[in-house]
């Protein structure tokens, strides 16, 4: 999937996710062969996790 898919899907914004994988939060995704992002369901994963944390009140530290 796209990064805006991802987005939609995690309620987490394009360029949230792109500071998470400049910051190795989250792996860097393959690229597709006109150079999108193609994220994986593991990484569905750990950004819904990543949001349910930090609603919770957890810092990224």
């Amino acid at each position: 999937m796209r990064i805006g898919e991802l987005a939609r899907a995690t309620g987490v914004s394009a360029e949230t996710i792109r500071f998470y994988e400049r910051e190795g939060i989250l792996k860097r995704p393959a690229r597709t062969a006109s150079n999108y992002r193609d994220y994986g369901k593991n990484d569905l994963a750990l950004l819904k996790f990543i949001r349910a944390a930090r609603d919770l009140g957890f810092s990224m530290a």
